[in-house]
């Protein structure tokens, strides 16, 4: 994994070998059972995630008490539960392995060290930021004014890996909808 995430890295910024390879030297292997949690409502986020290999779900409940997912980080991309990693208070989120997980973590004050000792880590989570407000953004719009159908459509074009590798229940919490609706959606599209 540490050639997977190094290579990530690498897409988002220019680093030289000998800082790539301090960064890298923060980060820590860890594996994940299916259904295992990482992060529980009320605790505080002290740890970012890279996913190597699997799935990662960050979900919250909402008030009838039923699963809300926030976000879905696949192999290659970063999570965790962003305003309490920032804020450093009880998180209302939960992160828990989706499928059985392989990832590498850094811990908020190793991740802070960086960014105070590497310029350009402070540029590659400047874009993580970014990203995440982009994402975060257009959820939200897309639940103030699409219906299921346009959802799971914008689902499907943009991010078919959700569909096909996570179950209906999942997905469902995802969107939004409840998952008769989408066992419809998937009948007619």
């Amino acid at each position: 994994m540490q050639e997977q995430i190094a290579k990530y890295i690498k897409e988002i910024i220019q680093v030289s070998e000998e800082d790539l390879n301090t960064i890298l030297s923060y980060f820590k292997p860890l594996k994940l059972k299916k259904n295992e949690l990482l992060l529980t409502h009320g605790q505080t986020s002290h740890r970012t995630f890279f996913v190597g290999k699997g799935c990662l779900r960050i979900f919250f409940i909402n008030e009838d008490g039923q699963d809300a997912t926030r976000y879905f980080a696949f192999e290659n991309q970063f999570a965790t539960a962003l305003v309490s990693f920032i804020t450093a208070e009880p998180s209302e989120e939960f992160i828990q392995a989706a499928e059985h997980t392989e990832l590498l973590y850094i811990s908020h004050k190793d991740f802070y060290f960086l960014l105070d000792k590497i310029p350009q880590w402070e540029k590659f989570y400047r874009s993580y930021l970014e990203m995440a407000y982009v994402n975060n953004t257009k959820r939200l719009m897309s639940f103030l004014t699409q219906d299921a159908t346009e959802k799971y459509r914008q689902l499907l074009d943009e991010n078919p890996i959700i569909v096909r590798r996570l179950p209906n229940k999942m997905v469902a919490s995802y969107l939004n909808i409840s998952q008769e609706t989408l066992s419809r959606l998937k009948s007619k599209i």
